[in-house]
């Protein structure tokens, strides 16, 4: 079983969602309350090297911020070119001036990207490119079709959808 969850509840949740085939070793899921990052607040926190992931979030959103946690795994194994081709694909939507986002975790990162982090891909750009990755991927396999934190327009959508298609889709992820 490659998720692990303490709560009964989270673990008929986690079965409900449609993920694309993923591998690895299992990843503890739990519930906590308290929940914060340097930023303050959140709903949840992945913990890579442990292999876990918190929640503290209502059961309503739990299956976004999930998959959202679940991809902080695949972005760290997916390599960089696949990393390098996402990058391109929102340097893309900058030069464009997309707004929005698929996820407040990304949105708030892309409002306070400067165009000098986008050129030297500073640490906030880094950061910008894996929550946007991360809530993209929240958008596509939650199976919520409509949440008040997607604001993205429906073009910028299309292409994201269109490139986990392409650069994801049909293979096993490790997680």
């Amino acid at each position: 079983m490659l998720f692990v969850a303490e709560d009964p509840s989270r673990r008929r949740a986690i079965d409900a969602i449609q993920l694309p085939p993923l591998v690895g070793d299992p990843i503890r899921v739990q519930t906590t309350s308290g929940l914060r990052d340097r930023h303050g607040a959140v709903h949840a926190g992945s913990f890579l090297k442990e292999r876990r992931i918190a929640f503290d979030c209502t059961p309503a959103e739990f299956p976004r911020i999930f998959v959202h946690e679940v991809f902080h795994f695949v972005w760290l194994r997916a390599g960089n070119p696949a990393r390098r081709a996402w990058e391109e694909l929102l340097r893309a939507e900058q030069r464009e001036r997309a707004r929005g986002e698929l996820g407040w975790s990304a949105e708030w990162r892309r409002l306070a990207l400067s165009p000098a982090d986008v050129t030297a891909r500073s640490r906030r750009w880094r950061e910008f490119c894996c929550e946007s990755f991360c809530d993209t991927a929240a958008w596509l396999y939650s199976g919520m079709r409509r949440h008040g934190e997607f604001t993205l327009a429906a073009q910028f959508r299309g292409r994201r959808r269109e490139w986990f298609r392409r650069v994801l889709e049909g293979r096993q992820l490790s997680v």
